[in-house]
């Protein structure tokens, strides 16, 4: 059955949501021969493993990690702001990640001394990862730029698409998306990645389902007209084109020959 984009757009929102939740318990295992013996005992289906197997920190399955949390907050603030208001969601984000919450744990400290005692993992409760430690810092010394310069995780990604939701079609969404993103991650790096994910994801909202949307998206980077230009964006070409070329590969295959445990 055909799809709306108004229904594309939710369903982009609550994809995310439950894809990160799926995901939750087996997050962040780097380890190749770990991951794979916690997928045999999981097979056809990793979805919502009952018990986390994360060796950084463990919370009940159905529950997001770090980046759905973020996604959710921003969601909110959306809704609440009707745009990116970039004041409501700096506190909305100092609210749900700060002190006195649940992400708000010893290890987690946004000023715990890296030369601190070792730590035990994983630990009971959420993450609190570089850039919202590095957020946290920022406001609590009253910087206008709030977000962390020097991380480049996932963030962006995985928290974009209410904002590309709510802006597809519109000449003003990546630059929505832009600025959403730098409150916590002020990194040209993880904007431009997140930009290209972006646009990604307003191509399947606006079209559906589309095998060229790759080539769409290399077009809109290669235009020199484009909206939203960075400078990272040749680079960003070249990862695209990367994954083009190693599409005929697995998991198991494509990890050790492309990507090295640091």
């Amino acid at each position: 059955m055909a799809s709306t984009v108004a229904e594309r757009a939710i369903g982009a929102i609550i994809g995310a949501a439950v894809a990160d939740a799926a995901a939750q318990p087996m997050h962040w295992i780097y380890n190749p021969e770990q991951l794979k013996n916690v997928l045999s005992d999981l097979e056809p289906c990793p979805e919502f493993r009952p018990q986390s197997a994360n060796p950084f920190y463990r919370r009940e399955t159905g529950e997001q990690t770090c980046y759905g949390d973020q996604a959710y907050v921003l969601l909110e603030s959306l809704s609440q702001c009707g745009d990116v208001c970039v004041k409501d969601l700096k506190k909305r984000t100092y609210k749900f990640f700060g002190p006195n919450t649940v992400y708000d744990l010893p290890l987690n400290n946004p000023y715990r001394p890296k030369n601190g005692p070792k730590a035990i993992l994983p630990i009971n409760g959420p993450w609190r990862h570089a850039s919202l430690k590095a957020f946290i810092r920022n406001v609590d010394a009253g910087k206008e730029e709030t977000g962390c310069e020097v991380d480049c995780q996932i963030d962006g990604i995985t928290k974009m698409a209410a904002v590309v939701a709510m802006f597809a079609g519109r000449p003003e969404m990546l630059e929505k998306v832009e600025t959403a993103i730098r409150v916590t991650q002020n990194n040209d790096f993880c904007v431009a990645m997140t930009l290209a994910a972006a646009r990604f994801l307003e191509h399947f909202i606006l079209t559906g389902r589309d095998p060229n949307a790759m080539e769409s998206v290399l077009a809109q980077l290669n235009d020199p007209r484009r909206k939203q230009p960075q400078d990272l964006d040749r680079d960003v070409i070249a990862h695209i084109n990367q994954v083009k070329d190693n599409l005929g590969k697995t998991s198991p295959e494509l990890i050790p020959s492309v990507f090295t445990n640091t």
